[in-house]
């Protein structure tokens, strides 16, 4: 399974230097859907890494979409957390709370 990652400039390089080769620049709000469209269809992603903020910029069904895709499962970084929190994503991905 592999990574990909959406975002501006500043936000994918890191994931680029760290060798994640998905990696998707966002330009617009256009771009931003269009990309996770197609990461949704891409069976090899198993993890999709989006800015918290972005999640705010795509449709309410897209959104609701991300908020209850399992593969890939969607992480969101930034200064707020959409949706559910790490453990349960981690939970409905594994199938096993591992804070237990």
């Amino acid at each position: 399974m592999e990574i990909a990652v959406i975002g501006n400039q500043e936000f994918i390089l890191g994931f680029r230097l760290a060798g994640i080769r998905k990696t998707y620049p966002v330009e617009s709000d256009e771009t931003l859907v269009a990309h996770i469209n197609r990461v949704l269809d891409d069976p090899a992603v198993g993890i999709l890494v989006l800015q918290s903020g972005d999640l705010k910029k795509i449709p309410r069904r897209l959104q609701m979409t991300l908020e209850e895709s399992v593969k890939p499962t969607v992480i969101t970084i930034g200064a707020e957390e959409g949706g559910l929190s790490m453990r349960e994503r981690i939970k409905r991905s594994v199938g096993v709370d591992l804070w237990k």
